[in-house]
């Protein structure tokens, strides 16, 4: 509290540090505040694990750590997706710097390093727009860390903040607009450059957007400036485009890798809309800046735009103020509407979201229209003083009539009806403040610590209601200690893969840290998924799994070890250990990473039969072999298919009517029933150990397609041909002697001129050599890494470099290199080429200061008719009186005193007095 100033100036209540203390505490309160209210550890057993959270960041982050803790290699990981380019996972999801502070955190508590984190960031959120505002309030408000609380706790970070990823671009965001404003206004792009940098490498998904913008922002300040030509222009411009690019090369080191690996996915794709639509009226869109309004993160394209309800009453002030320039609110304006028409626009929705429909989570961009809106407040804000009663009245009338007539229109279940009342409630005090503070009727301090607790009050009531959804803590965890006690035993020199049957995310292995068949990210490989799909795996656009899994593709993908919850009837499998409930079991016939075949297995086999259970038995039918699974005959009805077991054995089955999406398969008395979903995926379904002579069932439980006759198939596996084939197929394998995240070791005999197929996704990253010279690798299954061999024995070693990163390397050194050069090269033109700077009667830190603050005074670079107080008005009369008596005083030393003599300057309080400052700058200029 010593830094509150209790007196009637606002500008001193809070002395700049306190300013950005509050601005970063204030939302780090409320945010625990609510942790502690939800019961999130460690105030309870709740978690804030949402969406995404839950199923891809926990269990990347428990990956990011353990290779930090354990020495794995940054670059490839063999524990999700049969094995990944890790780095371009890491560019991804990770590359955010402070995520390296998780090396401090053990294992166990990685929730809370992300949770916590997650914190810190909305924090600094406030913190970063706060300043960014202090550096364009003319005179110095307090107040405008309310504009930097709602920026920390809008709409946006309550739809999103759970998407620890995307924050630090809204952090590093206002920092970027100031850099660009220096750009435009001094020619110094260094801040620019650094911080556009940070941002790309942060997450170059957001950056694409803030990328966008800033082509845009910079046509908007050349608008603004007053002095402007066409030389002005195409000089700012190349500088602009240098220091953009000079931003992107510093972040080449993850940004080359990703765009490789972006590629491959399924999202590599292009298909710009040939039409234009429009999903909604501006008049709606408008209404979600009402406070406690349910937020949207599905697939109704709604943004979240939230930043307080003063919104309505600032923004009608700041048009009817007359002091600021018509230029300006032309620009700033224009610039709303074009992002209300990108929310709106399929085009431009298109376009913002990096030429891709947002696959849910829509209006990604709507941070930077929340930037927008709040700095046109805070200029509303820090003018005050300028608008009248009257103005006032009008922007209370406007705001309530909008509010009214929104109750009326506005038809979404999103909007409460009690949401329009809190609204109306809380813009009713706000304008009352105002006029208490535009009348001089109470002091600024009281009405400072009113609108503070009022905004502290709104943004926490928006961000309980709207946000901060919780799971139990203990559930997602449970199993953790034993599967990893189990996992722990197992051999290390022998490569295998691990199915952990009852999964809570694709993403098991990352999150336990064992060689996984399973993913779930925007990086997974669509070659991968695609073949999934045919062999009767769960696969999806961004997705595939183990789900579907059946003997014979665990032979083939070298899946040696389940994990069980409790025991299994499967008498095919052996248990190996226990711990806990979760028991772990060996797979007897699977193959290893690498084995030998011939034309049969490459060029006979048929992956195109649309059917997945004919897709595997065609694989036996090659070398010569009865069917893998046998066909029991089924009985259709309506809704349903019944079938008989004929003998106690292992059953699958298969939907094959493509409209249907979730079945229930019921077995004996009834009693035993197993719920299928997500059937559009085409993945085979396993019904387990059943007892022969005994009744199944299909029923269509899909609420969507109720009408809809079910089409299954059920078959039984013939372990006799299964293992017949596992022994053709392991004549000739590969024995691993090196294993390593990037690179392997083996040794393998080749018959005759045959081909080498392995279970490593194909990656132009992994070179290929043999007996020590480097050979060409070939695509097999349109999948996977093949070698064609001579007869003979020979070593075979993998190697992996993920293709870009050396490139990358190179550029963002270059990049820094550069950066520094023009740095330097700036530094010493200004000082004349001298390495010492020559005393002028301030002292460093006060020269940096006014430099600083020099951004405030606009009035020769922007539009004439933004208003610049004159010097009576910028200085008080004890200021002045000070400046008057400064004669007798060491000046060169009181920085109180050159900050009044600067500012004197500035405003033009007369001439003998800037004649008597000259004389006196002379003086020193002299010593």
């Amino acid at each position: 509290m010593e830094d509150l100033n209790l007196n009637h100036r606002e500008e001193t209540i809070l002395d700049k540090r306190a300013l950005f203390i509050v601005s970063f505490f204030v939302p780090v309160f409320i945010m625990v505040l609510i942790f502690v209210q939800r019961g999130i550890f460690p105030f309870g057993d709740e978690s804030f694990l949402r969406t995404d959270m839950y199923h891809q960041y926990a269990p990347f982050f428990s990956e990011f750590k353990y290779k930090l803790s354990h020495g794995g290699s940054l670059l490839y990981s063999w524990d999700l997706g049969m094995g990944i380019n890790f780095s371009a996972l890491y560019a991804y999801y990770l590359a955010s710097p402070l995520n390296w502070l998780i090396v401090l955190c053990p294992q166990a508590y990685v929730i809370e390093f992300m949770t916590y984190m997650i914190v810190v960031k909305i924090g600094l959120s406030g913190l970063s727009f706060t300043y960014y505002l202090s550096k364009h309030s003319i005179k110095k408000k307090s107040g405008i860390v309310f504009f930097g609380i709602f920026y920390a706790l809008s709409g946006y970070i309550a739809a999103y903040s759970w998407n620890i990823m995307w924050l630090d671009c809204i952090v590093l965001f206002p920092i970027v607009c100031l850099g660009l404003e220096s750009l435009v206004k001094k020619n110094k792009g260094f801040l620019y450059a650094v911080s556009l940098g940070i941002c790309i490498l942060s997450n170059y998904y957001i950056s694409i957007m803030i990328c966008i913008f800033m082509v845009i922002y910079f046509i908007s300040l050349h608008i603004l400036k007053r002095k402007n030509d066409l030389r002005r222009f195409l000089l700012s411009s190349v500088q602009f485009a240098v220091y953009s690019l000079l931003a992107g090369g510093l972040s080449a080191v993850v940004l080359l890798p990703e765009i490789y690996a972006l590629k491959l996915t399924a999202s590599g794709n292009f298909n710009f809309p040939t039409t234009f639509e429009s999903y909604f009226s501006i008049f709606d869109m408008i209404a979600r800046h009402i406070g406690n309004v349910q937020i949207e993160i599905g697939l109704d394209h709604w943004p979240n735009i939230y930043c307080g309800v003063g919104v309505f009453l600032f923004t009608v002030l700041y048009l009817l103020n007359k002091k600021i320039g018509k230029k300006e609110k032309a620009v700033y304006m224009s610039l709303l509407m074009f992002f209300l028409a990108g929310f709106s626009i399929n085009v431009l929705n298109y376009i913002w979201h990096g030429l891709h429909y947002p696959n849910s989570l829509p209006a990604r961009q709507s941070f930077i229209y929340i930037f927008l809106v709040l700095y046109i407040c805070a200029r509303a804000y820090d003018r005050l003083e300028e608008n009248t009663a009257r103005d006032l009245k009008i922007a209370l009338g406007v705001s309530m009539g909008y509010i009214l007539l929104a109750q009326k229109i506005v038809n979404n279940e999103d909007f409460h009806f009690a949401v329009f009342y809190a609204a109306m409630i809380f813009i009713a005090i706000y304008a009352l403040l105002i006029y208490l503070y535009i009348r001089n009727r109470f002091p600024a301090t009281n009405l400072f610590l009113i609108a503070l607790a009022l905004v502290v009050i709104e943004s926490s009531i928006n961000m309980s209601v709207t946000s901060v959804t919780t799971i139990i803590r203990s559930d997602y965890i449970k199993d953790n200690k034993d599967v990893r006690a189990l996992v722990a035993k197992l051999p290390k020199d022998d490569f295998y893969r691990i199915d952990k049957v009852e999964r809570k995310t694709k993403d098991d292995g990352a999150w336990m840290n064992f060689r996984s068949v399973s993913i779930f990210s925007s990086t997974a490989n669509a070659a991968l998924s695609d073949l999934f799909e045919k062999l009767g795996n769960e696969a999806s656009t961004n997705a595939y799994s183990i789900t579907g899994e059946t003997p014979l593709l665990d032979m083939l993908f070298s899946v040696k070890y389940a994990i069980y919850t409790g025991e299994t009837r499967n008498t095919n499998i052996s248990l190996l250990d226990v711990s806990g409930n979760s028991y772990l079991y060996e797979i007897p016939y699977t193959l290893p990473l690498g084995f030998m075949v011939d034309e049969r297995f490459t060029d006979e086999w048929n992956l195109n039969l649309g059917d997945p259970i004919e897709v595997q038995n065609d694989l036996a039918a090659v070398y010569g072999l009865p069917d893998i699974f046998e066909q029991i005959e089924t009985v259709s009805e309506s809704s349903s298919v019944n079938f008989i077991t004929d003998e106690d054995g292992e059953y699958y089955a298969y939907i094959t009517n493509p409209v249907i999406d979730e079945v229930e398969f019921s077995f004996g008395d009834g009693k035993n029933k197993k719920s299928f979903k997500n059937l559009n995926r085409h993945y085979i379904l396993e019904l387990g150990t059943l007892d022969g002579e005994k009744n199944g069932r299909f029923v269509n439980t899909d609420s969507k397609n109720k009408g809809e006759s079910i089409d299954a198939r059920v078959y039984r596996v013939n372990y006799d041909s299964l293992k017949k084939l596992y022994y053709i197929l392991n004549t000739n394998p590969l024995t691993l002697s090196k294993i390593s995240d990037t690179n392997l070791v083996g040794n393998v005999h080749s018959v005759e001129s045959t081909t080498l197929f392995t279970s490593i996704p194909y990656d132009e990253g992994w070179d290929v050599y043999v007996d020590g010279k480097k050979a060409e690798k070939i695509k097999l299954m349109d999948a996977f890494i093949g070698l064609k061999l001579e007869k003979g024995q020979h070593q075979i070693e993998f190697k992996y470099q993920t293709v870009g990163f050396l490139k990358g390397v190179i550029i963002s050194g270059a990049s820094i290199a550069i950066l520094l050069l023009i740095y330097l090269f700036i530094h010493f033109k200004n000082n004349d080429f001298k390495f010492i700077k020559k005393e002028i009667g301030l002292r460093e830190d006060e020269m940096e200061e006014i430099d600083l603050e020099d951004d405030e005074d606009e009035s020769d670079e922007y539009d004439d008719d933004t208003d610049v107080k004159s010097g009576n008005d910028a200085l008080s009369e004890s200021d002045t009186e000070s400046f008057e008596n400064t004669e007798s005083k060491d000046t060169k030393r009181d920085s109180k005193i050159v900050d009044l003599r600067i500012r004197k300057a500035l405003t033009g309080t007369g001439e003998k007095d800037n004649k008597e400052t000259d004389t006196k700058n002379d003086g020193d200029n002299k010593e």
